[in-house]
């Protein structure tokens, strides 16, 4: 091993020194769920990491005859695409592997067999180069992924993680200083999207799909609780929000019958009935989101709110936070749109602000696992 990669395993072992080598070229591999994603971040001096190049496979078209991912189906398709992702990535960068300095990957959270593919490819490659490599927690990629945009944040700031499993508010005062303020006691955000769309008749992935129809129709058509919106703290809940939104459903499913007195499917609803549930759940999701992280951001008294996860794409959240945030003197940060969905840039970020910031572990040995159930707070 040459006396540069020597230095920097040196200073990968949660060395309270900051990294020293001052141009590091981060290769990234996310394989969580149902979307492969490569990319190569360059973090050069002390300045915010540069994305190189990145190539994303969603396995959207292979799941929806299911009505939802298949894990082994995840697993073996993760295996087909991360090479050939790998090296469509290095011929976009105009790389070679052996420029590459360190390989990130997810550790967690995610599905077991999913990561395991990533982690197993990571460290192969790893230890073939003879290079340091990371494992990076999923949801600390989505957190950071705004720092990849045109308008980057700057630390301290209130990050609302909104994806398809979780939704939380945290306080980030730095790389790994992360603070817990409020998350979902039950469905998370994306969640009440997808299976509300389900319960409306909408296809796989639900939540697009719902967000799309919503644009035609009135979100105060139909009265959804918000739940949890005035509880004085900072948790959510949308389960609730999903049993009212079935119970709608039903009653405008019953009103349809045919000749013979039976009840139409939902899908027969005419469409601006169905763009008006869709709309009014959009609405009801929007609203608690936008309202909680309002009051995270009064009481912490910070001023710069960052919005990270798929749901961070939803054109009505960013619309109601761009109008809300400037009255109140905050500014509101996103991904890329082409960034708020898993993907690689999101991990090869992630690892190179540990990395510079000294606070994450290498693993020399090659020897990996994998979390798929990782809180956040125990990273």
């Amino acid at each position: 091993m040459t006396a540069r990669y020597e230095l920097m395993r040196l200073h990968l072992n949660c060395s309270p020194m900051k990294a020293e080598v001052a141009d590091l070229l981060v290769l990234g591999i996310e394989s969580s769920c149902d979307e492969t994603g490569v990319a190569l971040v360059r973090a050069v001096g002390e300045g915010v990491p540069l994305l190189l190049a990145h190539a994303l496979h969603s396995q959207v078209a292979m799941h929806q005859a299911y009505g939802g991912v298949v894990p082994e189906l995840a697993s073996r398709d993760h295996i087909r695409r991360v090479l050939p992702l790998t090296t469509q990535v290095l011929s976009l960068a105009q790389c070679t592997l052996d420029q590459i300095d360190v390989v990130a990957y997810t550790r967690g959270p995610g599905l077991a067999g999913a990561l395991l593919v990533g982690a197993g490819i990571a460290c192969a490659l790893g230890a073939a180069l003879e290079r340091p490599v990371l494992g990076v927690h999923h949801l600390e990629g989505h957190l950071l992924s705004p720092f990849l945009g045109a308008d980057p944040p700057t630390f301290p700031f209130v990050a609302l993680l909104v994806s398809g499993g979780h939704t939380q508010l945290m306080r980030v005062d730095g790389v790994g200083r992360y603070a817990l303020l409020g998350e979902s006691i039950d469905d998370a955000a994306g969640e009440a999207f997808d299976k509300s769309a389900k319960l409306m008749g909408l296809g796989y992935p639900g939540g697009p799909a719902l967000s799309k129809l919503a644009q035609q129709g009135d979100p105060k058509a139909f009265k959804l609780p918000r739940p949890l919106l005035h509880s004085g703290d900072l948790d959510f809940s949308f389960a609730g929000l999903k049993t009212a939104v079935m119970v709608q459903a039903k009653k405008l499913c019953a009103a349809q019958t045919d000749a013979r007195g039976a009840a139409a499917a939902f899908c027969a609803l005419p469409m601006r009935t169905q763009a008006d549930l869709a709309a009014s759940t959009e609405a009801a999701i929007v609203d608690v989101l936008v309202r909680k992280s309002l009051v995270a951001l009064a009481r912490t008294g910070l001023q710069r709110l960052v919005v990270a996860g798929g749901v961070g794409a939803n054109r009505l959240l960013r619309a109601q936070l761009d109008a809300a945030c400037p009255l109140r003197g905050v500014r509101v940060h996103y991904p890329e749109l082409d960034l708020c969905t898993d993907n690689g840039a999101m991990i090869a970020l992630a690892a190179a602000m540990r990395l510079r910031s000294g606070c994450q572990q290498a693993n020399t040995g090659y020897a990996f696992d994998v979390k798929p159930r990782w809180p956040l707070a125990q990273l």
